[in-house]
């Protein structure tokens, strides 16, 4: 899969959640919404991370597994 679409794609599922967040009434709806947003915001993060140790061997090296 292309690692841009999986990027705007969890981008965009936080952007919208947060969207509905903001027309969240209870405290119950509130929490659900932001750890939705965390669990999100999480997921990118080590997607990210992962991206940046590949780019590390980009260059032709092997990866050492």
């Amino acid at each position: 899969m292309d690692p841009e679409k999986i990027m705007s794609g969890i981008s965009n599922e936080i952007f919208t959640t947060l969207k509905i967040m903001e027309k969240a009434k209870t405290p119950e709806e509130k929490l659900m919404y932001s750890e939705t947003v965390k669990n999100l915001c999480d997921s990118l993060g080590v997607f990210l991370s992962y991206m940046s140790d590949m780019a590390l061997y980009e260059d032709g090296e092997s990866i050492p597994f």
